[in-house]
């Protein structure tokens, strides 16, 4: 058990300002507050930082642990979280999940969808709306960097949000402008007071994970060679960001010309294909993205116009059908469709793809 003099000289100021100043962007500041905890020393140093704040404040703080089974070490990594939130007197949550790998996205696009899935149930259980998530610098300058190698489009650019909305639940990332650096310095010296140390997961080192691929090959020569150049690429997330919000804009003018369904599951095919192609393109970012659908890589939304292009203006020569994701973008009778359903094109979407013409 910590003793009080360590919840009064305990922490880092910069991180625990970092946490305060992510709140004050809501509405209101919520007296009830998850954060995310794998184990690892990101998760561990947010969930402590979160704990000293919450204390301050008066906010009721629980732990969500996702034990992904993919490990291993997974039950060992669910009971050592459990341990650091005794040691922090706060409650903790786990939920064991299925990590599925049939959709062929790769195992760590699997096992992300599956923990945010996890982290909505145990907010529906614990009837709490926000959770904190341990994202830091470096993690934000990794992702701008893959999503740069994987071709994603401009909206893709702009990174991890401060804060995002999906399946009802706010995320904030209160760290995304903080060094790894700083985090370690914090959880180095926590092992040091309380022997708690944080796990270690090999796959951050295990270079056929694309993550870690890029940490563990390009990071080093960037670091030598361009030193800083997290803050650069950061930069270039914000305006990308900056960026995207001008292109919504665009976007959500041209979507309301495409005849869409009332609940904007659906459009026109014909309307569509009046648009330019770059704002084809955006139009269907924008779409996805109001469904809270993934963004689909520069090469999948290519294949997906150009199947759009192809079809009669009325869909009458044949019926499309893509998967994405989880999901189905569908065309039918003339109109473009998303579909969360296995049936058949013409099953039971046909009354929604008929709606309009």
């Amino acid at each position: 058990m910590l003793n009080e003099a360590f919840w009064h000289e305990f922490g880092s100021a910069s991180l625990i300002q970092a946490i305060d100043k992510a709140l004050l962007t809501l509405p209101q500041v919520p007296q009830r507050l998850a954060v995310g905890l794998s184990g690892g020393a990101d998760s561990a140093m947010l969930a402590l930082h979160a704990a000293l704040y919450a204390r301050r404040k008066g906010i009721e703080l629980h732990c969500f642990h996702v034990h992904h089974g993919l490990q291993d070490t997974a039950d060992a990594w669910q009971d050592h979280a459990h341990m650091l939130a005794s040691l922090l007197q706060l409650p903790c949550h786990s939920y064991v999940v299925q990590v599925d790998l049939s959709n062929g996205d790769g195992i760590e696009s699997a096992a992300r969808e599956a923990r945010y899935r996890a982290l909505a149930l145990l907010a529906g259980q614990t009837r709490i709306q926000h959770i904190l998530l341990a994202h830091h610098r470096d993690d934000q300058a990794e992702t701008v960097l893959l999503r740069l190698l994987r071709g994603t489009g401009p909206s893709g650019m702009a990174a991890m949000a401060p804060r995002s909305t999906r399946d009802g639940i706010t995320y904030l990332r209160p760290w995304l402008d903080m060094a790894r650096s700083t985090i370690l310095d914090q959880a180095h010296h926590f092992a040091d007071l309380s022997g708690w140390r944080p796990v270690q997961d090999p796959t951050n080192a295990d270079d056929s994970y694309t993550r870690a691929a890029l940490r563990e090959r390009l990071t080093p020569a960037l670091n030598e060679r361009w030193p800083g150049w997290q803050g650069n690429v950061l930069r270039h997330a914000r305006q990308s960001a900056e960026l995207n919000e001008v292109l919504d804009e665009v976007a959500h003018q041209d979507f309301s010309t495409l005849e869409p369904s009332s609940d904007a599951r659906s459009f026109s095919l014909a309307a569509w294909r009046r648009l330019s192609h770059g704002r084809q393109a955006l139009v269907l970012r924008y779409w996805l993205s109001q469904l809270g659908q993934r963004m689909p890589t520069d090469a999948r939304l290519q294949d997906i116009m150009r199947q759009l292009r192809g079809l009669h203006a009325l869909g009458h020569d044949r019926q499309m059908q893509v998967k994405h994701g989880d999901a189905w973008i569908r065309c039918l009778k003339g109109r473009v469709f998303i579909d969360s359903g296995d049936v058949e094109a013409g099953g039971g979407a046909e009354a929604e793809a008929g709606e309009k013409r």
